[in-house]
């Protein structure tokens, strides 16, 4: 079974590049190079498995940085291609030019918030609210802390057994009702609990993609004490009654 993943959370390569350098509390300008590509294909491994739509875009920019990794690590004094330092300086210099659009892009959808908090909703707004996606960061995790968290789930897979391959077509909803029936019984739920040790890749990917559209419906939230520490999942608080539909 392949699935092929098309989602609005995953904002791009260059999201993912900053959410990196962020999380080493370090200025753009200063970017580890060597950690940053290393994290950043770690991530890769996982987009490649859910298939989204613009994974090419995301192993462009990881060819860029393994290339900068390598060319700082092993210099050639006779090499004619364009300086390392250069090709650097010109990747910093997109990232700073994304945060600067995020950034403001974020600033008016803040304004447009307010203003819409002034004037009296009708029906019409309130069908285009429901249609709305939900928030990239939920609760205190960012998308890319769960991206995250599952790389180093599959990776603690691969270590203890070989791969193997086996389809498991299991419907992303029946994830979805398993889900919120071990939140429903316990409360909350580690991220890690949700995947057993002989569980398919396959399976493994249909749970994440459930978590994604449970926190995308704003009826799971995450949450993170520390960096690296464990996510947990839990029932998102109740709307009063009148507020937009989560589905």
């Amino acid at each position: 079974m392949e699935f092929k993943v098309a989602l609005d959370v995953f904002s791009g390569p260059m999201d993912l590049l900053l959410y990196l350098v962020k999380k080493h509390e370090v200025d753009v300008t200063e970017v580890p190079i060597a950690t940053i590509a290393a994290e950043f294909v770690a991530h890769l491994d996982v987009l490649e498995e859910l298939a989204i739509d613009q994974v090419g875009e995301f192993v462009e920019l990881a060819s860029v940085l393994l290339e900068i990794k390598a060319r700082a690590l092993v210099p050639r004094p006779e090499e004619t291609e364009e300086p390392v330092d250069l090709v650097r300086e010109d990747l910093v210099q997109r990232l700073l030019e994304y945060r600067q659009y995020r950034d403001a892009a974020a600033l008016l959808e803040d304004r447009a918030r307010q203003w819409e908090l002034r004037f009296a909703r009708t029906p019409v707004d309130e069908v285009a609210a429901r249609a709305a996606p939900a928030e990239v960061t939920i609760g205190d995790v960012h998308v890319w802390d769960l991206v995250g968290a599952l790389s180093r789930v599959l990776a603690k897979r691969e270590r203890r057994r070989p791969r193997q391959i086996v389809h498991d077509d299991t419907p992303i909803e029946t994830h979805i009702g398993r889900i919120e029936e071990l939140l429903a019984g316990q409360g909350r739920a580690a991220f890690t609990e949700l995947f057993d040790a002989g569980m398919p890749r396959s399976r493994v990917v249909g749970i994440f993609l459930a978590v994604l559209e449970l926190v995308r419906r704003g009826r799971v939230v995450t949450r993170q004490e520390r960096l690296f520490d464990e996510i947990w999942l839990e029932p998102a608080p109740q709307r009063p009654t009148g507020s937009r539909d989560s589905a």
